[in-house]
This record gives C-alpha cells, sequence and structure tokens, in this order.
C-alpha cells in the first residue's frame, strides 16, 4: 500500500469529520426548527459556500472519474460536450432567483416536493414528486458509490468490495450526524480542493506528456480522429452535442438537489456573487478535468476501464504525497454530490412522506430519530445496489440527471412564472416526462441524432401548456403544509 498516497487522503476524510461533529453540534445548539436546520442549514448560506456546494453537489463522480474517461476515449470532442456545463450555476439561480427562495419561505418549504405540493396544491403531484426523488436518485447514489470506491481501490490495491466499504461508511457517518449544514460546509471545503487539485495535476500531466503540443502529436497519430470535434468513432454528432447542453445546461434547473441549494442562501446578495464564483469555479474545472483525461491518452496507453484514469494518471505523472492531496479532488466531488443525494432522498422519506402523511403528530424526538435512521438504512441500501458496477459510471448518473430533469422542470419552472399552471397540467407533464424518457432512452437512443432527454423534455412541456390551459382548478381549500 502506497502510504505517501493514503495519508493526505486519511487527513482529508478526518478534517470532513471535524466539520460533521461541529455541524452537529450547531444543530444541537439551534433553536431553529429541526427540520428547517438539518435538511435546509437554516438559509443560512452565503455567496461563497452556496457557489461551492453547488458546484461540488452538481460536480459529482461523473465529472471527476466518468467524464474524464469518455474523455480518454472519445479524445476532444467530449472536452468540447463537457464545456456546455460552464452555465449551469449561473441559468439555475438566474431562472429561480429570489422568486423561488420566497415563494419557499412563504410555503415554510423544506424541500423541492413541499414547494409543489403548496404551489399545485394537490398530495398527488408531491407523491409523485417524492418516488420520482426516490427511484432516479438511487441510481445517481450508487454512480457515486462506484466512483469512490475505484478510487480507493485504485489508489490502495485493496478490492473493490472493501473500498466500496471504506467509501460509504465515512460518507454515511459524517451526513448522518451534520446534515445539511456540514454538507454544505464539507462542499465549500471540497469544492476548493477540486480547483487546487484540477490545477496541479493539469500542469503535472502537461509535464509528462511534454507539453501540449507533444500531447496532440501523440493523439493525432493514434487516431486523428481524437482531436475533431465528432469522436474517435466519429460518433459524437452536431445535433447530439448541441442537444447535450439540455442534459447538463438548460434542464438542470428541473434536478432536486440543484433547486434545494436556491432555497436555502440567506440574501439577494448572497446570490449574486455565488452566481459569478460559481461560474468561473464550474468552467475552470469542467475544462480543465477533460482535458486531463485527453492529455492522459497518451501517456497511459491502454487503460480499459476509463473510470480509471485520473488517479491512475494522478498516481503516474505526482510524488505520492502530492498525488494523494490532488486525488483528494475527485474524492471531494463524489463526497459532495454522495452527501447531498443521501440528504434528499431521506428528506423525501422523512418530510414528504413519514411526516406529511403518515405521521403529522410526531414529536421532534421521533423525526430525529427517522432522519438519523432512514440515512443509515439508504446508505445500506446503495452500497448493495454499487456491489455490481457498470465499466463507466458517468451512463448510470446521466441516465438519474434525465430522468429527474424530464420530471420537474416544467412543474417547478412554469409553476413559479405562470399562474395558470394548475395540479393537472403538473400530474400529466411528471408522468410524460418520466415514460417518454424511460421509452426513449430504453427503445429509440438519440432520437433525430439528439440526446434521449430532449425529446421527453419537449413533450413535458407540451402536455404541461395543454392540460393546464385547457383545466381549471379550485383553490378554496389550499392543502397545508407542516412547518415542522
Amino acid at each position: 500500500m502506497n502510504w505517501a498516497v493514503i495519508i493526505p487522503l486519511l487527513l482529508f476524510i478526518i478534517l470532513i469529520f471535524i466539520i460533521g461533529f461541529w455541524a452537529n453540534r450547531s444543530i444541537r445548539l439551534s433553536k431553529k426548527d429541526f427540520m428547517q436546520e438539518y435538511f435546509l442549514g437554516g438559509r443560512e448560506l452565503g455567496g461563497f459556500i452556496l457557489a461551492m456546494t453547488m458546484m461540488a453537489t452538481y460536480g459529482s463522480a461523473s465529472s471527476f472519474i466518468g467524464g474524464p474517461g469518455v474523455a480518454y476515449t472519445e479524445g476532444l470532442a467530449w472536452v468540447l460536450l463537457a464545456m456546455t456545463q460552464v452555465v449551469t450555476g449561473y441559468f439555475v439561480l438566474t431562472v429561480l432567483g429570489k422568486k423561488f427562495a420566497i415563494k419557499a419561505r412563504e410555503y415554510k418549504a423544506v424541500t423541492l416536493t413541499d414547494y409543489l405540493r403548496t404551489r399545485y396544491q394537490s398530495h398527488v403531484v408531491a407523491l409523485l414528486a417524492a418516488v420520482s426523488i426516490i427511484i432516479f436518485l438511487f441510481s445517481a447514489m450508487a454512480a457515486q458509490w462506484v466512483g469512490g470506491a475505484r478510487l480507493i481501490e485504485t489508489v490502495t490495491g485493496i478490492p473493490y468490495t472493501s473500498a466500496l466499504f471504506i467509501f460509504a461508511a465515512s460518507v454515511l457517518i459524517y451526513v448522518i450526524i451534520g446534515g445539511f449544514r456540514a454538507v454544505a460546509l464539507t462542499d465549500a471545503v471540497q469544492g476548493s480542493v477540486m480547483f487546487v487539485g484540477t490545477l496541479i495535476l493539469l500542469i503535472a500531466t502537461v509535464i509528462a506528456g511534454g507539453g501540449v503540443e507533444e500531447i496532440m502529436q501523440g493523439l493525432t497519430r493514434e487516431n486523428p480522429n481524437l482531436i475533431t470535434p465528432f469522436g474517435a468513432d466519429l460518433t459524437l454528432t452536431p445535433a447530439y452535442v448541441s442537444s447535450f447542453w439540455i442534459l447538463v445546461g438548460v434542464a438542470v434547473v428541473g434536478l432536486p438537489q440543484v433547486t434545494l441549494r436556491a432555497m436555502s442562501y440567506k440574501s439577494s446578495k448572497a446570490m449574486h456573487r455565488a452566481i459569478i464564483i460559481g461560474t468561473v469555479v464550474v468552467g475552470f474545472v469542467m475544462l480543465n478535468m477533460h482535458l486531463i483525461g485527453v492529455f492522459a491518452r497518451p501517456i497511459l496507453p491502454g487503460i480499459e476501464v476509463g473510470d480509471k484514469v485520473m488517479p491512475l494518471i494522478a498516481l503516474e505523472v505526482l510524488p505520492g504525497w502530492v498525488a494523494g492531496l490532488v486525488l483528494a479532488a475527485p474524492m471531494a466531488a463524489i463526497m459532495s454530490t454522495v452527501d447531498s443525494l443521501l440528504l434528499l432522498v431521506s428528506s423525501a422519506f422523512v418530510k414528504d412522506i413519514y411526516v406529511t402523511y403518515l405521521k403529522p403528530d410526531a414529536s421532534e424526538r421521533q423525526v430525529k430519530g427517522m432522519s438519523f435512521g432512514v440515512t443509515a438504512v439508504l446508505g445500506i441500501f446503495v452500497f448493495l445496489m454499487a456491489l455490481q458496477p457498470p465499466d463507466l459510471l458517468i451512463w448510470l448518473n446521466l441516465f438519474a440527471f434525465g430522468g429527474l430533469e424530464a420530471t420537474f422542470i416544467w412543474p417547478v419552472v412554469l409553476g413559479l412564472y405562470w399562474q395558470k399552471g394548475n395540479k393537472y397540467g403538473a400530474i400529466s407533464s411528471m408522468l410524460t416526462g418520466i415514460l417518454s424518457y424511460v421509452i426513449v432512452d430504453q427503445f429509440f437512443n438519440q432520437p433525430l441524432g439528439v440526446h434521449s432527454v430532449v425529446l421527453p423534455v419537449l413533450f413535458s412541456f407540451i402536455v404541461y401548456v395543454l392540460v393546464s390551459a385547457g383545466t381549471t382548478q379550485n383553490y378554496t381549500t389550499p392543502v397545508t403544509n407542516p412547518t415542522r
């Protein structure tokens, strides 16, 4: 075992634990409602932490492990495709903006399902939202678990199953005890580590490859298509690359883990600062992390499992202790996404189902116990799912993203800006989005040459508008939203 690499990683994990215990102390001492504090951090995020937690949550194992792995296989075309993600933070906070945060506070919404239930005054909408979050985010969480385990496996040489257990235990401990505040604070640390680690590894990779010109010549000699916008096998068409922006750019506004951040900041000033910081950081990290994947190909040819490219290139071009520090970046990306998704699915069970429908009179002690217990059980189930991983986890992650976006984008966005939007339109749109996405993804891959998410998003939009315009809803007896 390479202890020079392992020790910096262990120190990083210890730091995350310390933050988790500190956040747990804040929860215990806070006089605010437990669920507001545990699932939203008391709505007190500043600009820097908001930007970092959005970037760290969105920049996941698919960005730091799977993305560079695909870039290694496809070449510079995947770098171009990945850059469609630059505007994500800007777009989300601009579209949702202050109005979403104000409405969430007005509705006393702790989760996206809370918001949708109160906006549409419908339990059916709320239950559809909660079930969709649970189903699709299980896939997304499994992808992150796999990424963390593969990183530990590659660095330490221990078996995959043991690495998976270590990673799962590490994440579960600090999420269970610290809640959203621990997640947001660790995201700030992890986002900073990602930024610095990406820069160090890019410089080291370029030097090891003999400079950018030499790397490009090596790629050209192997396969000239690696430096074109169309991929190694010329399969990335302009239509597909352009439509990918829907998946990783525009429709991200419908991802529950992202919208949750848009209701947790403390002021307009914090939101505006987060837009600037987030756009710069996401652009820097996404560009350079995927470039590293491409540049690694002439240095380490013949890697069969793309998800191992990042840890292998770090171990190849950096001294052991520096590699350990740099590999904390993908570890940070994975942990920060896992903790957010874990907390989101936990809140869907606890707040959206248990407290709202099964036991509205639950005491705060019961809610705390349920929150901790559900988070732990969810972690165990995802661990079991991740025991048989796919070769490239990015596809599992993107499948979950597409499903969530097709389900939520229009009930969230049009529900915010179009008063005529009603529960019938929302229900129809969500069902259309879910069913059409699964059918298109499984049976009509890349219809008309575009990504599988494009048509379901279009279909769900048309259905939302037509059904809402053709029906009316009586708002005289609103569904009350539990404040605890």
